[in-house]
């Protein structure tokens, strides 16, 4: 008996491992992380398994970070195309956010994921071959039209570029917005975790993407890196279209999709009863979509002035349609959390660049930063699980504002360049009105001593000291107190900002209803756009590392109000079982039902 058991437990095991590796869960993480990979490093065919299962993540990671460093090179080592693409996908998404959510609301979950994941490889893959060819005749461009067809060139890049992110914003909205609520039915911790583990994959590979794609960049050349990347989206975009084809095979509830409903309409996986789910249900559905779907054929041709009124009007009503959500102050909370320049972003690396800090030690700091994110997304699961998932939300701010005020005390330590006696603007003026150089750095002059310093080897941007040097000639020692608390803060609050951003992920796939999760999905994408936006201008407009202290304060001042705003919400959904750790949620809603017997 114990000898035939074991055979058979060896069977249901191997069949239980079988299962997973085939089920639509795993097929759309391996398909989330060849979407990431697009355009990466050179790999071995050993470690071709490991990447398979970041591809996703990888593929976006490793080509924004490729594309800013292919125009750096392009323009004479200058960061204007760089400034001038961020703009534009700043700008694109900003006006167009609602627009593609609402394509995305109208067509078929297939039509929209291939056609989106078409898009953005295609133009990746045309992306990188112009590169290459303006890579490889560059001066004969250049002394065309007197290089006003070189100057084209620079346009057509970044305007092909912004359409890849766009479609990238279509994926990830109908993938990480819409999908996955549908794979995960009706079971929330099953939602949760899925949120979780897609949050770790993009936190991996936001860390081994750049390395990967700067060795093959530092080692081969520009040119070299924009062939691989093409040739590796047309192998990537192969793969991710059949494996979105397996996840739409094996989950059948992916072909249902509700048409337009009226606002009374139960939201998925708010109400979770047992007799909910009824095999009656799905037939209903097919019919009204049946329906709904041969109504605008009956309907007269739309005229010319309406077609054209069209996009201003789903503008519109997407941004009023965000306002009337029940979980419109936890979006806008997650929204001014962009407005920051406390992140692992050029600014502030640039920052600490100019304070001492070398290279490889700003790595080992992105590297810690990437670790304490997956912790946030293991803090998530946990929390949700013990206190439910608006507290968590709750939890998570309180704990990303404490660590922030980290940031705030640096401002005022020694080390820090701040002086409130220099103008923000003086750099603007100076430029623009006075045409006088650049106000230089304080001077280490007066500056109090301290034991913390980049005195040490490998910490200070360059050489240390010889011994034999002139003690005169040689430069004072940048203390790094005030650095150190302000990374040290940044890398902590990391924990609290993704476990809180995985909060309102998971609010925003509960609570808006499946005809709206395109478009108020893509309202959410470019409100977060505007404050980052808004982050920038406040960057160009105070430049000067005397003022970088002052952007620090303003934005622990805007991630306040982010979680003032959240905290608002959580008092009207909550009242006043707020502060009481009970694992239930009710309905986020201004009616909750009473059929509402779900857990967090």
């Amino acid at each position: 008996m114990a000898r035939g058991a074991e055979p058979a437990g060896e069977r249901r095991r191997c069949g239980s491992v079988v299962a997973y590796f085939t089920s639509a869960k795993f097929l759309l993480y391996l398909g989330h992380a060849l979407s990431t990979w697009v355009g990466t490093a050179s790999v071995t065919s050993e470690l071709s398994v490991w990447i398979g299962l970041f591809k996703t993540f990888w593929g976006d990671r490793m080509w924004h970070f490729a594309v800013s460093v292919f125009l750096v090179e392009l323009y004479g080592n200058s960061l204007l195309l760089t400034a001038v693409y961020g703009l534009v996908v700043a700008g694109s998404v900003l006006l167009l956010g609602a627009i593609i959510g609402d394509w995305v609301d109208k067509n078929s979950r297939l039509k929209v994921a291939q056609t989106s994941l078409v898009v953005q490889n295609a133009s990746v893959i045309l992306c990188g071959i112009i590169l290459m060819v303006i890579f490889l005749f560059k001066m004969q461009l250049l002394t065309l039209y007197h290089g006003w067809l070189l100057t084209m060139c620079y346009i057509l890049v970044i305007t092909i570029a912004n359409i890849a992110n766009l479609a990238s914003t279509a994926t990830a909205i109908t993938i990480q917005r819409d999908w996955i609520v549908v794979i995960a039915g009706e079971d929330r911790s099953k939602l949760a975790d899925m949120n979780a583990t897609i949050r770790r994959i993009d936190q991996l590979t936001n860390i081994l993407a750049p390395v990967a794609v700067g060795q093959i960049m530092t080692f081969g050349s520009p040119m070299i890196g924009c062939g691989f990347i093409s040739g590796w989206n047309l192998m990537s975009m192969c793969v991710e279209y059949l494996l979105l084809w397996k996840v739409y095979q094996k989950t059948p509830t992916l072909a249902l999709k509700s048409a337009k409903v009226e606002e009374s309409e139960l939201k998925q996986l708010n109400v979770k009863t047992e007799s909910d789910v009824k095999p009656a249900e799905g037939v209903q559905l097919i019919v009204e979509k049946d329906v709904t779907g041969f109504e605008p054929q009956q309907e007269k041709e739309m005229s010319c002035g309406a077609r054209i009124a069209e996009p201003f009007i789903t503008f519109r009503d997407g941004w009023v349609a965000y306002y009337n959500q029940p979980v419109f102050l936890a979006g806008m909370g997650l929204a001014f959390l962009y407005m920051t320049v406390l992140g692992f972003d050029c600014i502030t690396t640039g920052y600490a660049y100019t304070q001492g800090l070398s290279g490889s030690v700003l790595s080992l700091l992105m590297g810690a930063s990437a670790v304490t994110g997956i912790m946030g997304t293991v803090a998530f699961t946990w929390l949700r699980r013990k206190c439910g998932l608006v507290r968590t939300g709750l939890i998570s701010g309180v704990a990303q504002f404490a660590c922030l005020v980290l940031c705030a005390v640096s401002v005022f330590m020694p080390g820090s360049p701040m002086d409130l006696t220099v103008s923000p603007f003086a750099d603007i003026s100076a430029r623009l009105f006075e045409s006088e150089p650049l106000p230089a750095i304080a001077s280490p002059e007066d500056k109090p001593e301290v034991f913390f310093a980049t005195g040490m080897p490998n910490l200070l941007n360059g050489s240390t000291t010889p011994a034999n040097s002139d003690p005169e000639m040689s430069p004072e020692p940048v203390p790094l107190l005030s650095v150190s608390l302000l990374f040290a803060g940044v890398i902590a609050a990391r924990v609290g900002l993704w476990s809180f951003d995985l909060t309102v992920t998971q609010l925003l796939q509960e609570n808006v209803v499946e005809s709206e999760r395109g478009i108020i999905n893509g309202v959410q994408n470019s409100m977060n756009y505007l404050l980052d936006l808004l982050h920038f201008i406040m960057v160009i407009l105070a430049p000067n590392p005397e003022a970088f202290g002052l952007l620090v304060l303003i934005s622990v001042s805007f991630v306040a109000m982010g979680h003032i705003m959240y905290f608002r919400f959580a008092q009207k959904t909550l009242g006043k079982q707020l502060f009481s750790c009970r694992t239930p949620d009710p309905k986020v809603s201004d009616s909750s039902p009473t059929g509402n017997t779900s857990t967090v």
